[in-house]
């Protein structure tokens, strides 16, 4: 336990995936670094990511991937530590991986060895470890005060990295926001981002029959278009590809969906009406997509006729609602369900190169806090990487 007026050169209040890069890297310059957290373990996030096995970068990574009001402002950070410098900095401590679909590298063995590393470089720098620590209050004179359940502690500088709003099951918050409007910081509407997405109410007592069924789909909405799996739940739509199109998503907007995407289902349809003419849709489409689906859709505008008698306007209806099926979200399934959090700390207010207020010296910011959100398969915990090493170098 840290006594009565401990003195740092760095404060760092978060101990997820940012604030040990940026701990240890701040360590390895020589600086006296404390890092806090009110949780009992450190890098709590990271060990939930990926299943266990941790999604911990992206091959692909670039400023494309993320989402800001500024998407400039990620660019330097990247370009500093990018997804090369983890997996050389991961290939010191031998931690075996593999690679997936688009990129995503994960370990083979478990997120554990992730933390074990960032734990094993801080302690080699001398970084003091607070866990279980609450803090009662922030001020800034000549150094930050901050007053905690363990004492009070002081340093020039001070990193916050406490995250957004998601994961509040584990220990998630709004403590980032309060600092930054404490010390003058605009902070940017924040919603949750790679979230399910519920039915609404018209749709749910259909949709619901076909829980469990996962199609592999594109998904249209505001220009963004996404190929992977959905996921039909009791609630909504989930998957890869509906996470991913949340982030683009908002409150009124219809989600286009192409149940075939490698197939023209009216060119399909027109083929078949004159080699299979006895056939009916439904028995057609039983072949390229699961029954239960086909089954949903066997209501109008399939018409359960032979295709020999259908109209081309009929086929075109059919067609549509495989090729171009118009879903309209009733909301989100919330932070309690989201991986990140859109929206945070306005960028505007902070250098890109080192992360620290432009109006506030010795004030920094990182990680899921910021209006920086990256697209799902490792791009998040790439920024908070990247974010933190940035910092770091600059505390």
């Amino acid at each position: 336990m840290v006594q009565e007026q401990k003195a740092f050169d760095v404060i760092i209040l978060g101990g997820g995936a940012a604030g040990l890069m940026c701990a240890q890297q701040a360590g390895r310059r020589g600086r006296r670094v404390v890092l806090m957290d009110r949780a009992r373990r450190l890098g709590t996030k990271i060990l939930l990511s990926g299943g266990g096995k941790c999604n911990f970068t992206n091959r692909q990574c670039s400023a494309e991937n993320y989402i800001s009001s500024n998407p400039h402002f990620c660019k330097f950070a990247l370009a500093q530590f990018g997804p090369g410098d983890f997996l050389d900095l991961a290939g010191q401590y031998h931690i075996a991986y593999e690679e997936r679909d688009h990129g995503q590298l994960f370990c083979r063995r478990s997120a554990e060895d992730i933390v074990q590393m960032l734990i094993e470089l801080c302690l080699q720098h001398q970084v003091t470890f607070l866990l279980d620590c609450s803090v009662h209050s922030i001020t800034k004179e000549k150094q930050f005060i901050i007053t905690t359940n363990q004492g009070t502690i002081t340093a020039e500088s001070l990193v916050v990295t406490t995250g957004g709003l998601s994961y509040p099951q584990a220990g998630a918050g709004d403590l980032g926001y309060q600092i930054a409007r404490q010390f003058g910081l605009a902070v940017t509407a924040c919603r949750p981002g790679l979230v399910p997405l519920q039915y609404n109410p018209v749709e749910q007592s259909i949709l619901t029959e076909l829980t469990g069924i996962s199609v592999e789909a594109a998904v249209t909405c505001r220009n963004k278009t996404f190929r992977e799996n959905i996921l039909f739940t009791h609630t909504g739509l989930s998957g890869p590809a509906i996470l991913q199109i949340s982030n683009y998503w908002l409150p009124g907007d219809t989600i286009t969906i192409d149940w075939l995407p490698e197939i023209d289902v009216y060119q399909l349809l027109l083929d078949r009406k004159q080699t299979s003419g006895s056939a009916a849709i439904p028995s057609i489409l039983s072949h390229y997509l699961p029954s239960r689906l086909v089954r949903l859709w066997s209501q109008p505008p399939f018409p359960d006729i032979p295709l020999a008698q259908c109209t081309l306007s009929q086929l075109r209806r059919a067609a549509d609602s495989i090729n171009r099926w118009p879903f309209q979200p009733g909301g989100t399934e919330g932070y309690a369900k989201a991986e990140v959090t859109l929206g945070g700390i306005d960028t505007g207010e902070l250098s890109s190169k080192t992360l620290e207020a432009k109006m506030v010296k010795g004030l920094y910011f990182i990680g899921e806090v910021l209006d920086v959100t990256g697209q799902l398969g490792g791009y998040n915990l790439q920024w908070a990487w990247s974010s933190g090493y940035a910092a770091g170098c600059a505390v």
